[in-house]
């Protein structure tokens, strides 16, 4: 692979860095007041989730959103999105969410929104941004494909997004190969304490389906009887995480060390403010904090 030599570690890294400064979307005030001008209920997160994720991908209906989001199971998926084009048109959710993370961001940050770290932080995280191949990735594609704002700290809100899903199309490419199906993917992740069972199952499986994916992990041997990972599940997860780091590593190649380093240097204090907000959950399903 052409670009600079990185580390994988430091793949990681930027994606732990990255991560909350994207997310924030699914939980900040500010943003649930737009989803409720789009009419959607915000008594819980789900709906605008949804709305705010899809809408890079146009008007499309349930079954694309559950094949490309992977881990939800589809009966969840059609409780918050139209079995075909329906809800809130793309283009408007689109201008609403970037609204949200702009009063988001203007809450967390204050005058630094404004500043010469954010704007530094936004030229570099578009450079890698616009590195990321998007060949077999649809959300990162649709992401990529969306117009540049014209404010720095919405540059930097947008370069988050292109690359988590740029990371998580290539996740779910590694969770193919590792022959886990969606529910797998959830159950054999719990296996390994990266997340509770509880949290896990909040992606919509039913008892039944969840004790039927633990049973077909535990005859390949990679769970045991009471769904905790074997040495063989967790060797399997860790190859996981290491072809999707390996997957994620263009736009970080393309960026090359000096870039990286510095980017994650301006990271740091965002990721901070993020996480001593306490709008983020202590727990996700995406096992930062314990990949």
């Amino acid at each position: 692979m052409g670009g600079h030599v990185v580390e994988l570690g430091r793949v990681r890294q930027m994606w732990h860095l990255l991560e909350p400064l994207h997310a924030v979307l699914y939980y900040a005030p500010e943003v649930f007041a737009e989803a409720e001008k789009l009419g959607c209920a915000t008594d819980v997160r789900w709906p605008s989730y949804f709305t705010w994720r899809r809408a890079p991908l146009g008007a499309v209906g349930a079954g694309v959103v559950t094949a490309a989001f992977y881990s939800f199971s589809p009966r969840m998926v059609a409780e918050y999105v139209p079995a075909g084009p329906g809800g809130a048109d793309p283009a408007d959710a689109l201008a609403a969410r970037l609204r949200g993370m702009d009063g988001t961001y203007r809450a967390l940050f204050g005058e630094r929104v404004d500043g010469p770290e954010i704007a530094e932080a936004a030229v570099l995280a578009r450079r890698a941004a616009e590195a990321a191949d998007t060949a077999g990735r649809p959300l990162a594609a649709a992401n990529a494909s969306l117009p540049w704002p014209d404010a720095p700290h919405l540059v930097l809100w947008q370069a988050a997004t292109v690359l988590r899903e740029h990371r998580g199309d290539g996740h779910l490419a590694a969770l193919l190969t590792a022959g886990l199906d969606p529910v797998e993917a959830l159950v054999s992740f719990a296996g390994i304490g990266a997340a509770s069972a509880q949290t896990f199952r909040s992606r919509g499986w039913s008892d039944e389906e969840w004790t039927a994916a633990r049973e077909r992990l535990v005859a390949r041997g990679l769970l045991d009887a009471g769904g905790a990972a074997t040495g063989a599940g967790r060797a399997l997860r860790a190859e996981v995480e290491r072809v999707t780091d390996e997957l994620a590593a263009a736009p970080w190649r393309a960026l090359g060390p000096e870039g990286t380093a510095r980017l994650g240097e301006l990271l740091g204090p965002l990721w901070v403010e993020v996480l001593g907000s306490g709008l983020l959950p202590s727990e996700n399903t995406l096992g930062i904090g314990k990949v």
